[in-house]
């Protein structure tokens, strides 16, 4: 539940969660939006929308709408499109102590949703979660997300701006953590890892540090108390959209995606089957970072800090059959065949044909087609191959 007696400083009221004490008045708003109406009966089209309204207007603060809404809603998802989601390492967290959560990016929605549900799920208190206003195309996103207890990262700014942006973000997250006791999540570079081949953003390591400069460096990352997850999903149903602008990329290096493309990428990763699910909590890393010397220069240190993140990610992967066939297809060898059938290799091959087979919207010659096919394989074995590395063989 959020503490009401913190004051919200005034400096961040553009881009913190909508408070309690407005809940209602924003909802009241919200619900009566036509395209946000019109989203909730193609996203719900079980829900009468008279009804859905009334709930809405019933609730009277973000943990309501966590616990008697999306709640349901995740519950529903994924019975419909997972076989299952699950977890391990919570006993890593210490009770009542706020972290920072950084993870490895897959899906723009359910990377953070399905993390606030294992919360709920688990009697602990949800965390804040990092969203790049880039996907704030509307006004009622933007209000939709801060209801649900996100906040702000501003993007696409010129140069000063950027800088003044990064500065109130890191600021407002270590007000959450030190302050408001409260845990964040934040994705572990800006943007979905498309080949699934993780990596912490430098950038991303300079800008937490930013909300505390009176004190050294590493102390001021110890104050966001830093735990990474390592997520992943045994299906990504936006395999074939990742290879598509994969291809389109390779043929025009200035290719971007649109918007629209966010959108669709959000429909398809909600709507579409993931397989199994999971979650895989690691310890804080402040007793990591005290290893680190204090007179390193700040790249290595911010490079070392990096690699600690990195391996905890890449060591607590759950590997799932679709990892190991896809290496040993991407390989051409058969190193992990004990994981996996003959039955099981050929559903997989034909699964990977299926989704290349449902982009239409553009031209693809043979030799496009096997392009992609090989970038959906190395996005499959990535994890593994990380695993490996971090580890020894699996």
């Amino acid at each position: 539940m959020e503490k009401e007696n913190i004051i919200i400083p005034s400096e961040f009221t553009d881009i913190c969660p909508i408070q309690d004490k407005d809940f209602h008045n924003e909802m009241s708003i919200l619900v009566n939006e036509p395209m946000f109406k019109q989203i909730a009966q193609i996203v719900m089209p079980d829900y009468n929308y008279r009804q859905f309204k009334m709930l809405l207007l019933s609730l009277n603060s973000k943990y309501d709408l966590q616990t008697k809404v999306m709640k349901p809603f995740i519950d529903g998802l994924l019975a419909k499109t997972s076989n299952g989601l699950t977890f391990s390492g919570l006993e890593n967290l210490v009770k009542d102590v706020p972290n920072t959560f950084v993870t490895n990016h897959r899906d723009i929605v359910l990377d953070s949703a399905l993390l606030s549900y294992l919360m709920v799920e688990n009697d602990m208190d949800t965390c804040e979660i990092a969203i790049g206003n880039n996907l704030l195309i509307y006004n009622w996103i933007t209000k939709l997300v801060r209801l649900n207890k996100c906040f702000v990262v501003k993007r696409n700014l010129g140069r000063m701006q950027t800088m003044a942006a990064a500065l109130q973000l890191s600021a407002y997250m270590h007000f959450v953590v030190t302050q408001k006791k409260g845990s964040i999540w934040i994705a572990q570079r800006e943007g979905r890892c498309k080949d699934s081949n993780d990596r912490t953003q430098e950038s991303l390591i300079k800008m937490l540090t930013y909300g505390n400069r009176e004190i050294p460096f590493i102390e001021s990352l110890k104050e966001l108390n830093i735990a990474p997850i390592a997520l992943n999903y045994e299906y990504d149903p936006n395999d074939r959209l990742k290879a598509r602008e994969y291809l389109l990329k390779s043929k025009n290096p200035n290719f971007k995606k649109t918007q629209e493309d966010d959108l669709v990428s959000m429909k398809i990763g909600i709507a579409e089957f993931k397989g199994k699910i999971h979650y895989s909590f690691a310890p804080c890393i402040n007793d990591k970072l005290d290893k680190i010397p204090a007179d390193l220069d700040r790249l290595l240190m911010v490079q070392r800090i990096c690699n600690i993140i990195d391996h905890e990610i890449h060591a607590n992967y759950k590997i799932f059959k679709t990892n190991y066939m896809a290496h040993d297809m991407l390989f051409e060898n058969n190193d992990y065949a004990d994981h996996y059938t003959t039955e099981e290799a050929k559903i997989f091959n034909d699964y990977l044909n299926g989704q290349l087979d449902k982009i239409t919207d553009i031209q693809v010659s043979d030799s496009d087609r096997n392009y992609m096919l090989k970038y959906m394989l190395q996005m499959y074995s990535n994890p593994l191959t990380n695993q490996v590395e971090a580890i020894g063989k699996a």
